[in-house]
């Protein structure tokens, strides 16, 4: 039988090639990976949804219930964890019995205060060759005459069918709130199976900086929503104190209005700030000035106070980050994605924190972006 000697250089040569294609293997691998990710998460993102806010729920009972324990060292975890939950059922069932009726009274009228104070704008607006230019390139869906599919009307059409949507399927929103309330609990009064049950999942190799990766997370997430609370209930108070001094009516719905939407970075205050400046623009262009100026103020505020102190005990959050995540998030998820675009990242970059390095000079970049000088940097 014929005995056949491989040549030396033809070894040579298939080694080299046998590496490239192995490296092509493997990113064409991680690719389709990748590719498998972002199309489960398309499929699921519903679900996701509900799934983060579940996990955003368990992190703040959890965080209760770790501080009731700090206090009451007798009280098991789950003892702990059932207290905080009865205790807040309680709170917004006693909230809702005092002053309900009155805050919802409130929302009612304000509901008709800005359809009426929307048609008298529109009929100001109809009154000049600029205003009808205006109401021209506007969708009908928010008052205007543009009943094409262009860009701003589609854009204007899909926003108005998300929140009639939303707002007609009352008993789909309770029933959702329901499960993220339930699922929570369940995640909060045992978060050990839940995280060493995501854990398996993970090559063994990789478990202890996964785990170490969730606990980051976490940590991030209870410090973010936290802080975030005490951010919406100053805004909501200053809110409703400033707009009864100026005289605007409905100072209390408008109140609860500026604080839940103060709940999404930057564009919540928008949004918050809209329904009191329609509201004053009924009583007159001085007054909507001075609610302008109100929350221009409070705005000033929370950004140069609130924040500030929330980011020392959060991961800190760049400004065009936030506003970045909640486009990508709300364009995967929809109106959820906009809601939880904040927890969602702050999560993410707690997990990038912990698991890369840190530079060896931090003070690089800024000196060669122009940020601050050779001398600015040796002083600090």
């Amino acid at each position: 039988m014929p005995i056949s000697f491989s040549d030396p250089k033809d070894r040579d040569e298939k080694e080299p090639r046998a590496r490239e294609l192995s490296k092509i293997a493997s990113l064409l691998r991680i690719a389709l990976t990748v590719t498998l990710i972002l199309l489960a998460v398309w499929l699921m993102k519903d679900v996701l949804a509900v799934v983060f806010a579940s996990a955003l729920m368990a992190v703040v009972l959890h965080g209760l219930a770790r501080i009731v324990r700090r206090h009451v060292s007798f009280i098991p975890y789950q003892g702990a964890v059932a207290l905080v939950t009865v205790v807040i059922l309680l709170a917004l069932a006693g909230l809702v019995w005092s002053s309900g009726p009155a805050i919802g009274d409130q929302f009612i009228r304000l509901k008709q205060a800005l359809v009426q104070q929307s048609g008298d704008l529109k009929s100001h607006l109809s009154g000049s060759t600029l205003g009808q230019l205006v109401l021209d390139h506007l969708p009908t869906a928010v008052g205007g005459n543009d009943a094409t599919s262009g860009s701003l009307g589609s854009l204007g059409s899909g926003l108005a069918g998300s929140v009639t949507g939303i707002l007609s399927s009352a008993f789909g929103v309770l029933g959702t709130l329901a499960v993220i309330l339930i699922a929570g609990l369940y995640f909060a009064l045992s978060p050990a199976i839940y995280i060493d049950g995501f854990l398996r999942l993970v090559p063994s190799q990789h478990r202890a900086s996964a785990r170490e990766l969730l606990m980051a997370a976490g940590t991030t997430l209870w410090a973010w929503t936290a802080g975030q609370a005490l951010d919406m209930l100053v805004v909501g108070i200053l809110s409703g104190i400033g707009l009864s001094l100026i005289g605007v009516p409905l100072a209390l719905a408008l109140g609860v209005v500026a604080g839940i939407c103060n709940f999404i970075p930057y564009i919540g205050a928008i949004l918050g700030a809209v329904p009191a400046v329609l509201l004053g623009l009924s009583m007159g262009s001085k007054e909507a000035l001075f609610v302008a100026i109100l929350y221009s103020v409070i705005q000033f505020f929370e950004g140069n106070v609130l924040a500030p102190l929330i980011q020392r005990r959060a991961v800190h959050m760049p400004p065009a980050v936030a506003i970045l995540s909640q486009t990508v998030f709300s364009t995967i998820l929809g109106i959820p994605g906009l809601i939880l675009a904040s927890p969602i990242t702050a999560a993410l970059l707690a997990m990038g924190d912990k698991a890369t390095a840190p530079l060896d000079d931090e003070e690089q970049t800024r000196r060669d972006v122009g940020e601050i000088s050779e001398d600015e940097a040796r002083k600090d």
